[in-house]
């Protein structure tokens, strides 16, 4: 059988700990069917195209580990290829840690948690930046936002998973939650408008 994808994260040493906690005979039917999802499917692309907060983790070439928020508007992460996603690399504080750790590691994780709907999504893969391709920074920059491309980050994708909404604090975008207050109170507007105009008209009724 071939190698699961899902052994980028289930080393030798995971699947160590699996078995002497019990849960080892858990994973092997998924590990069966060949392991973490690797191509992008409709589940990835629904919650890249809504994903406007991710987390990048690299590591350095003897392994120091670093993460970096990566954030915009909702589809900022821009899917390429069925295996291939990018985003625009911001202008930011100029320390390039993420940027130095890949030009020696390319290997990566991104991290994607979406509170409203209590779901997380992991993947692991190989990352470069590229460097002074106008064209590829025009592509991948969000219209419209106000944010300057300094490169572009190329992500494929060697497996991915979603996890269970277990522990997930149900939190929600403050620009969602206004315009659901606002929704709200040009409700409560129209109403106490149908209110006042239905009083006047009962006071009417009752001078007549």
């Amino acid at each position: 059988m071939a190698t699961p994808t899902s052994d980028i994260a289930f080393t030798p040493a995971v699947k160590a700990v699996q078995t002497r906690r019990g849960s080892r005979d858990r994973y092997r039917p998924m590990e069966e069917r060949g392991g973490f999802r690797s191509a992008i499917d409709d589940r990835l692309t629904e919650a890249l195209t809504e994903a406007n907060s991710a987390y990048l983790v690299t590591a350095s070439a003897d392994g120091q580990p670093y993460a970096q928020h990566r954030g915009g508007p909702p589809g900022f992460i821009r899917i390429l290829d069925e295996k291939t996603i990018g985003f625009a690399d911001y202008v930011g504080n100029h320390q390039y840690i993420s940027t130095g750790n890949l030009s020696e590691n390319p290997k990566a994780f991104l991290f994607l948690m979406d509170y409203a709907r209590r779901r997380r999504v992991k993947i692991w893969g190989r990352a470069r930046v590229v460097e002074g391709d106008a064209a590829l920074n025009a592509r991948l920059m969000p219209m419209g936002y106000r944010a300057q491309a300094e490169a572009a980050i190329l992500f494929e994708i060697i497996a991915w998973d979603l996890n269970c909404p277990q522990h997930i604090p149900q939190k929600f975008d403050a620009a969602d939650v206004a315009a659901a207050i606002q929704v709200r109170d040009a409700r409560i507007a129209d109403l106490e408008a149908e209110l006042a105009a239905q009083k006047a008209q009962n006071a009417k009724e009752r001078q007549a």
